[in-house]
């Protein structure tokens, strides 16, 4: 079955989330574009949207550092409750 479709989810925000998952790092965004190949300011703009949204987490202001979060780790896994999808909408459609 596939995945519940979310909105507001992009398809990078796909391949961020499993590269985080995948690798189990904290990574800034210039190395998740590199090994994306999405370009920097745009991986930073979706990290922003995700942890707002708490896909991931924030482990250093300062150097923009996200890991994923055990929300972001439940998405990837297709393992959200209707709920938890409401609220991850909620969050990055909210303009």
């Amino acid at each position: 079955m596939p995945r519940r479709r979310v909105d507001g989810m992009t398809r990078a925000d796909e391949y961020i989330l499993r590269l985080l998952d995948d690798a189990d790092i904290a990574a800034n965004p210039v190395t998740i574009a590199f090994n994306t190949g999405y370009n920097n300011s745009y991986v930073a703009q979706r990290c922003r949207a995700m942890a707002d949204a708490g896909l991931v987490t924030v482990e250093s202001d300062d150097q923009a550092m996200y890991s994923i979060s055990q929300l972001g780790r439940r998405y990837v896994r297709d393992n959200l409750s209707a709920q938890e999808i409401r609220e991850i909408e909620d969050e990055l459609t909210d303009d």
